[in-house]
């Protein structure tokens, strides 16, 4: 992807749509998002990154305290350099995505958003 506002864009969107964010990106946010477009982390990295940071909030020990909704998408960062130190495999991408649409539909009585993403 080279275009940057269509970069910025498909980050904040998927930002939005996750557990325990806010609806729309910050002026903060998008900011993160420029500079993980001009250091060239592939889009598919970020929304990864996204996801796994999700599911280790969500997939937690029963009885662990309740965490604070995600403020800033920077809460996501540390997630990005993670996946982008290590070789993903192929799939792995498609196999989070399963597994946190699938652990929002068993969080039984938690109001959440959905995460339906392509």
């Amino acid at each position: 992807m080279n275009d940057q506002a269509t970069y910025v864009a498909s980050v904040a969107a998927l930002y939005a749509e996750l557990p325990d964010t806010p609806l729309c990106a910050s002026a903060s946010d998008q900011w993160l998002a420029r500079r993980l477009f001009e250091q060239g982390v592939p889009l598919r990295v970020v929304e990864s990154a996204l996801i796994l940071g999700s599911l280790r909030r969500i997939v937690r020990p029963t009885g662990a305290p309740s965490l604070q909704p995600i403020r800033s998408l920077a809460y996501f960062r540390p997630v990005v350099d993670e996946l982008q130190s290590q070789q993903v495999p192929d799939g792995y991408h498609d196999y989070l995505r399963l597994k946190l649409n699938k652990a929002i539909s068993n969080a039984a009585g938690q109001c959440s958003k959905n995460y339906v993403s392509s």
